[in-house]
């Protein structure tokens, strides 16, 4: 289920490092930054294997430490609480990898 802008607007407001765009229905995008390529590789593959179990799939874009998240779900034409659920695994995983911030 598509989620409402009264919808986006409380469950956005938990997760600040994700910025909003409208396009495409709605999507929501994130930069990360890790010490190393490995480290980012590493985050990578954490995310892969849980967005596999899930079906639902980021697209992204890594150089060397930076990774460039966009989520939204294609099924509903923007965003639903499959790209809230894994923004907030994704964050968790950088966390504990130590992520540096986005310049």
């Amino acid at each position: 289920m598509k989620l409402t802008p009264p919808q986006l607007t409380a469950l956005l407001a938990d997760l600040p490092a994700w910025r909003f765009d409208p396009r495409r229905g709605g999507l929501i995008e994130r930069d990360y930054v890790f010490r190393d390529f490995a480290q980012a590789f590493g985050f990578m593959a954490q995310v892969a294997l849980v967005a596999e179990s899930r079906n639902h799939h980021p697209e992204w874009f890594n150089v060397y430490n930076k990774v460039k998240v966009t989520l939204t779900t294609h099924d509903v034409d923007g965003l639903s609480m499959k790209d809230i659920e894994l923004a907030r695994f994704m964050d968790r995983v950088a966390a504990a990898l130590g992520q540096e911030q986005a310049p």
